[in-house]
């Protein structure tokens, strides 16, 4: 019987089956998200090919490329073939795709909506385990001019420092702010202390005339807007 080769590696196959050369010619749309990802791993194991092995660990995660990227590296080293510098390779496309979402969104410049401000900030803090709250400064005409974290906290709660928000505001020329924190626990239910340091902003920022235009709660797939919901 014929051993069988250490690892199926993609230059072993036929021409039209590599996923590099299907993307050279055919464009990136025509590969399947295994293919993608094999062509960052390029080879799979003694019993199976790269596209073979990524298939299976797309199928771990309901082949659901957000719940890959949320995979540790020893989580993915648990499939044969895959060791510490593919898990890292895998993990590091993964993370800059996310990234380049958030800079999509923050490429539009102008909030029009609720959805816009989800849009930006989804990517920045809607899949984290810890909570953090965020502001972003507009000019009058709804334009991002910055958007800074202002605190980070445990998954209980975090702490809001108002007079570093107004102090930021000034110095950039805000003329209104956006609010925007995540639950981990996944509830889009404004808590108490969420609606006390929405007023309390609001209040503050009146005295400078700068408004308080929304404030958003984050999941991972839906928010909660204090200004659709006329709480502000």
């Amino acid at each position: 019987m014929q051993e069988k080769p250490s690892s199926f590696s993609i230059k072993n196959w036929s021409q039209d089956d590599r996923p590099r050369e299907k993307l050279l010619y055919k464009g990136k749309s025509a590969l399947s998200d295994a293919e993608l990802v094999a062509i960052l791993i390029g080879s799979g194991n003694r019993d199976e090919s790269a596209v073979a092995l990524c298939k299976r660990i797309l199928a771990s995660v309901d082949n659901n490329l957000s719940a890959l990227g949320k995979l540790s590296i020893k989580q993915l080293m648990e499939f044969k073939g895959i060791g510490e510098a593919k898990a890292i390779t895998i993990i590091s496309a993964l993370e800059l795709g996310r990234r380049r979402r958030g800079e999509e969104a923050l490429e539009k410049k102008k909030i029009t909506s609720s959805i816009s401000v989800f849009e930006l900030m989804q990517p920045v803090i809607g899949e984290l385990q810890h909570e953090e709250f965020w502001i972003i400064y507009m000019n009058n005409s709804n334009k991002v001019i910055q958007k800074n974290q202002l605190s980070k906290g445990g998954i209980t709660g975090t702490l809001v420092d108002v007079r570093l928000v107004l102090k930021n505001a000034l110095e950039v020329g805000a003329t209104g702010l956006i609010l925007a924190h995540n639950h981990p626990s996944g509830t889009l239910k404004p808590s108490e202390a969420d609606k006390q340091i929405t007023q309390k902003l609001k209040v503050a920022s009146q005295s400078l005339d700068i408004k308080v235009l929304d404030h958003l709660i984050i999941t991972e797939k839906a928010y909660f807007s204090f200004a659709d919901e006329s709480l502000l």
